[in-house]
């Protein structure tokens, strides 16, 4: 079954979880977004080793349920490793979850959740 195009017709952002080094990229490449003000919101979020966990739910939250904007939301996987059950547990076709590398930690498929679910359904 399809879905419906109302589901996506107005996803036009990318929204980006990572470190400094991949955000920052990711901005330069174009993909940065500030909402309209009073309550502007930014579709990234840079984390380093201070960042705290519910810092990071609280913006995966909100960029996969509240704004129904994002299409796409890029996640360092070792940041998604840190909210794993949040990002396993996010199952939605929109925004497509995926996680990517950062500079200083190497990609795993095997901790990567849309992999693992492609396995799954393929009976691996």
């Amino acid at each position: 079954m399809a879905t419906p195009a109302s589901a996506y017709k107005d996803r036009q952002f990318i929204a980006v979880i990572g470190d400094e080094d991949s955000v920052t990229g990711l901005l330069l490449a174009g993909v940065g977004h500030i909402t309209d003000p009073p309550d502007a919101q930014k579709n990234f979020l840079v984390c380093d080793g201070k960042t705290e966990k519910s810092t990071i739910e609280q913006a995966f939250h909100k960029f996969t349920q509240e704004r129904k904007d994002i299409g796409i939301v890029l996640i360092n996987q070792h940041l998604a490793e840190v909210i794993r059950e949040a990002v396993d547990k996010f199952q939605d076709p929109f925004p497509a979850v995926l996680e990517i590398p950062s500079k200083d930690h190497p990609y795993d498929p095997e901790k990567d959740s849309v992999l693992r679910r492609v396995r799954r359904l393929f009976g691996e």
